[in-house]
C-alpha cells in the first residue's frame, strides 16, 4: 500500500529582517546530518569549512535584487530558499534551500522552489541555476520542477596546514607568459572557452562576448558551483598566453580566476584551459597570488585553505591541482532550468525546384 506524504499546511512568504535570527538557526540546523533536515548538501560541510560559514547571512552579502523566501508554519520558520539574481544576464542562482521536518521537509522544499519559479516568471528570469549533492532527493526535487541535469563538478580543497608557495616575481611570470587579463582579451577568452567546453554546455550556458569583456569584475564567468562565495572575496583574473601566440598572436592557453577571501571562508581558485595545456605553472602562480594577498600574521583569513571546482570534462586540471597539494572532497551536480524558448538561427539552405 502506497503511503501518502502529508502536505505541509504552512505558507511561503518573503523573508523579513525580523526573521534573521531564526534563519541563521535554520541554516545551521540544516547542515547537520539529522534525518529530519534537508539542504543542498554542498560537500563543504564540517570543519574547517562549513556551508553556514560559506553561505551565511550577513546583510552586506545581499544585493537589492536578491531574493529570500521562507516557509512558516504555526509561527515557526521551517524552510528557506535564498537566490542570487544576476541582473546583467537575468539569471537566478539558488544558493540555499533548507527545510526542517521529519515527514514534510521534502514538500516544504518543493513549495519553496515552486514559489521561486513563479516569481521568476513574473520578473522575466532567463535561467535558473543550482548546484547540489546527489543526496536527500535533491536532484529528483529539481528535475520534478523542470530543471535539467547537465554536468558535474569535483570540489578539491587544499588545507591551510600546507604552506602556500612563495609569490612569483614579475620576471618569472613573464617568462611563463602569465599576466593579468584585460578587456582586450575578451575575444581570445571566448575562443578559449569554446575550445575547453563541450558544445552542449556552451549552448546551455550561453556565455556571450560581452560577458568576457567584464572578466575580472563579472564573477559569474566562468560559472562554477562555488561562485556565490566570490561575493566575499577580492577577485582577480590572469591568463597564460600560448607560446607561439597562434595565427593572430592572441591565442590563450589558460585562464586563472583567484578569489582571496575577506570573510571566514576558503580562498578560491578556478582554472579554464585548453585540453593539451599544462597548467602546473598557472596553479602555482595562483597560490602565490593568494600568499601575497594574505601575509602571515595579518589576520585569520589565511587559516581556511583554498578551494577549487573542476568539471568532469576539464581533466587533467584536477590532476595538476592534486600535484599542488589539493585533495578531492566530493562531487556536486549542476542543474539548470531555461524559461526562454529557443528558435532556430537563420541560415541559408539549398534551393529546390518544384
Amino acid at each position: 500500500m502506497t503511503e501518502v506524504r502529508p502536505r505541509a499546511q504552512g505558507k511561503v512568504r518573503p523573508a523579513r529582517l525580523t526573521d534573521l535570527a531564526a534563519l541563521g538557526e535554520l541554516s545551521r540546523l540544516a547542515q547537520s546530518d539529522g534525518a529530519e533536515t534537508r539542504s543542498l548538501g554542498l560537500p563543504v560541510s564540517g570543519p574547517p569549512i562549513g556551508v553556514f560559514s560559506l553561505f551565511r547571512l550577513p546583510l552586506g552579502a545581499f544585493r537589492p535584487n536578491d531574493l529570500m523566501y521562507v516557509y512558516e508554519e504555526d509561527g515557526r520558520i521551517a524552510g528557506l530558499v535564498r537566490v542570487e539574481r544576476e541582473a546583467v544576464r537575468d539569471e537566478w542562482t539558488v544558493v540555499e534551500l533548507d527545510a526542517v521536518g521529519l515527514t514534510n521537509a521534502g514538500d516544504i522544499r518543493y513549495r519553496l522552489v515552486q514559489q521561486l519559479l513563479r516569481e521568476g516568471s513574473k520578473r522575466a528570469a532567463a535561467r535558473f541555476h543550482v548546484a547540489c549533492a546527489d543526496a536527500d532527493d535533491n536532484v529528483e526535487l529539481f528535475m520534478q520542477a523542470g530543471f535539467m541535469r547537465y554536468g558535474e563538478e569535483h570540489i578539491l580543497f587544499r588545507p591551510a596546514s600546507r604552506p602556500l608557495p612563495k609569490p612569483w616575481t614579475e620576471e618569472r611570470a613573464a617568462a611563463c607568459r602569465i599576466r593579468p587579463t584585460t578587456q582586450l582579451d575578451s575575444v581570445a577568452l571566448a575562443r578559449l572557452y569554446s575550445v575547453a567546453t563541450p558544445q552542449p554546455i556552451q549552448r546551455l550556458e550561453a556565455v556571450r562576448l560581452a560577458d568576457w569583456e567584464r572578466q575580472g569584475t563579472h564573477w559569474r564567468v566562468p560559472r562554477s558551483s562555488l561562485a556565490p562565495i566570490l561575493r566575499f572575496a577580492d577577485v582577480e583574473a590572469f591568463v597564460q598566453e600560448a607560446p607561439d601566440g597562434g595565427k593572430d598572436g592572441t591565442t590563450l592557453e589558460a585562464l586563472l580566476q583567484v578569489g582571496v577571501a575577506k570573510e571566514d571562508q576558503p580562498h578560491y581558485l578556478k582554472v579554464l584551459a585548453r585540453p593539451d595545456a599544462d597548467v602546473s605553472d598557472l596553479v602555482d602562480y595562483g597560490l602565490g597570488v593568494i600568499a601575497a594577498r594574505t601575509p602571515s600574521g595579518a589576520d585569520h583569513r589565511h587559516d581556511h585553505g583554498v578551494i577549487a571546482p573542476v568539471r568532469t570534462y576539464e581533466s587533467p586540471i584536477d590532476r595538476r591541482l592534486e600535484e599542488a597539494g589539493f585533495d578531492s572532497m566530493a562531487s556536486v551536480t549542476l542543474l539548470m532550468k531555461e524559461t526562454l524558448v529557443r528558435v532556430a538561427e537563420p541560415a541559408l539552405v539549398p534551393a529546390g525546384v518544384r
